[in-house]
């Protein structure tokens, strides 16, 4: 049976809560990597009601860049993701990532880790629709094994 994640969603990335700081050597050498290829092909995790960033700040911050309309994520929550600390003798729980996320501060950049059981889909969308979306509701769901709408988030 497969158990992978098949759907993302597609967000207005202004709506969504970073918990960690960036690297931004890192996001310059990321966005160029984006750009180049002229598609999105990853999208970010999130929490499904907190609406927190469980990993794709870099992506996030160039998608804010680029001006992006709409970001494809992947909605998840604490029972299908682990999460622990990047470096030794620190300790991150899913009660201090929320605490982080409703305080609206971050932790230092590469702070938690999550580990996801199953895998995350990928996506292939074109920048420019990205930027200048089509008519769709405010969050909708996409198959990523067919790549059809699927309604309203």
């Amino acid at each position: 049976m497969d158990t992978s994640i098949t759907i993302y969603s597609l967000v207005d990335p202004q709506f969504l809560q970073p918990t960690e700081d960036i690297d931004p050597a890192r996001v310059s050498e990321l966005q160029q990597e984006i750009l180049s290829a002229g598609r999105w092909t990853q999208p970010v995790s999130i929490h499904k009601d907190e609406r927190f960033v469980m990993d794709g700040h870099h992506r996030l911050a160039i998608a804010q860049r680029l001006g992006l309309k709409i970001l494809p994520v992947v909605l998840l929550d604490y029972d299908r993701v682990g999460v622990t600390a990047w470096r030794e003798g620190e300790t991150i729980t899913p009660d201090s990532v929320f605490a982080m996320a409703r305080s609206g501060r971050r932790f230092p950049c590469k702070t938690t880790r999550h580990i996801f059981r199953d895998p995350l889909p990928h996506c292939d969308i074109a920048l420019d629709d990205l930027r200048h979306p089509p008519l769709l509701p405010v969050a909708a769901r996409v198959n990523t094994r067919t790549g059809n709408m699927m309604g309203a988030v």
